[in-house]
C-alpha cells in the first residue's frame, strides 16, 4: 500500500529550516514526498488575532505553537514585516526539487487564503492564485501542476481554476480516498487526492494522545491495507523541526508495515484515473481542528 507524503510549508522559517531537514529524513529512507510552497509574505503573526475564534486558543495550547513556530515567526505581519518566502527561500525550494522531491503551490498568502478563502469572490481568488502561479514559474522555470490549499479552504472559483490553470491534479480536501470532485452540480475536471489521515497536531491533546503514544496510535490507523492508500499531510514547521523524531519513528513504522512512502504524483499514477469515483464538496468541522475545512461529500451516483 501506498502512502502519500503530502509535505505543506507554510512559514519562512519552517521553509528555511525545516525542508532540508524533511529532505535529508526522506532521502536516508528512500522516501518521496510533495512539497507544497507558501509562495508570498510570511504573515504568520496575524494569525494570532484568532485568538478569539472557537478552539484556536485550545489547539495553540494543545500544541505549543510557540515552541514550534517560534515567537519572531509569531510577529511577522505585525510588529515585523514579513519576509517574502518565494524570493529569500527560493535556493531552499530549487534544492528539494533538485533532490528528486515534486513541489507545488500551497498558497501565494497562506494566513490570507485560510481566513478569506472560503468565502471570497472570483477576483479575490483569482488575484491569490495567478500570485502564487507566477511566483512558481519564476522560482522553478515550469508552470505549477499541483495545488494543496491552505487550511483545506476552497471556493467555487478556486475549484474551477484547479482545471483552467492546468494543475493535474490537487490536494485541497480532507476525506477517505481519491475522487473526481463536484461542486453544486459542476464537475471539476481535476482530481482530487484528499488527506485521509489525521495530522499530528489534530491528534496531540484529544482522546489520551500524547507525544509518547501517538505513533502507536497513528500507526493503528495504517495497520490494516486501505484499498486506495493514503495521504498523510505534515508540516515543515513541525515534522521538519521540533516533530522530527516522531516522524522519523512514523517512517521506519510505515515502512515497517510494508507501506511505500511515495509523492503525490507517484500515488495518482498508481490509480485507475478513469475509474475514480465522482464525490460531492461538502464543508464541515474534523476532530482537533477549529473551524471548518472541504470535505470529500457523498458520492454522486449517475442515475
Amino acid at each position: 500500500m501506498k502512502i502519500a507524503l503530502k509535505i505543506d510549508t507554510n512559514t519562512f522559517r519552517g521553509t528555511r529550516q525545516g525542508v532540508p531537514r524533511l529532505v535529508e529524513m526522506l532521502r536516508a529512507r528512500s522516501a518521496g514526498g510533495t512539497f507544497l510552497f507558501a509562495l508570498g509574505p510570511d504573515h504568520t503573526g496575524r494569525a494570532v488575532t484568532r485568538v478569539v475564534r472557537t478552539g484556536f486558543v485550545g489547539r495553540m495550547r494543545r500544541t505549543s505553537a510557540l515552541r514550534h513556530y517560534g515567537f519572531k515567526t509569531l510577529l511577522y505581519g505585525t510588529l515585523l514585516p514579513a519576509p517574502d518566502i518565494g524570493r529569500e527561500c527560493t535556493g531552499v525550494m530549487r534544492e528539494a526539487r533538485d533532490a528528486g522531491f515534486e513541489a507545488g503551490i500551497h498558497a501565494w498568502d497562506r494566513v490570507l487564503w485560510r481566513d478569506k478563502a472560503a468565502v471570497a469572490d472570483a477576483q479575490w481568488t483569482r488575484r491569490q492564485m495567478d500570485l502564487a502561479c507566477e511566483r512558481f514559474e519564476e522560482i522553478f522555470g515550469e508552470p505549477a501542476r499541483i495545488h494543496g490549499a491552505a487550511g483545506w479552504q476552497m471556493n467555487r472559483h478556486a475549484y474551477r481554476l484547479t482545471q483552467r490553470l492546468g494543475f493535474n491534479f490537487c490536494s485541497d480536501t480532507r476525506g477517505s480516498g481519491p475522487f473526481i470532485p463536484i461542486y453544486r452540480g459542476e464537475i471539476i475536471a481535476c482530481p482530487q487526492l484528499p488527506t485521509t489521515l489525521p495530522t499530528l497536531d489534530e491528534m496531540i491533546g484529544l482522546d489520551g494522545v500524547n507525544t509518547a503514544n501517538i505513533v502507536e496510535r497513528l500507526l493503528e490507523l495504517t495497520r490494516q491495507e486501505a484499498p486506495s492508500g493514503h495521504v498523510f499531510t505534515l508540516r515543515a514547521e513541525l515534522e521538519g523541526m521540533k516533530l522530527a523524531p516522531l516522524f522519523e519513528q512514523l517512517l521506519v513504522g510505515w515502512q515497517k508495515q510494508g507501506h511505500e512512502l511515495v509523492s503525490l504524483g507517484s500515488y495518482l499514477e498508481s490509480l485507475a484515473i478513469n475509474d475514480l469515483p465522482r464525490h460531492e464538496v461538502a464543508t464541515g468541522p474534523i476532530p482537533g481542528r477549529n473551524g471548518t475545512l472541504a470535505l470529500q461529500g457523498r458520492e454522486f451516483l449517475a442515475a
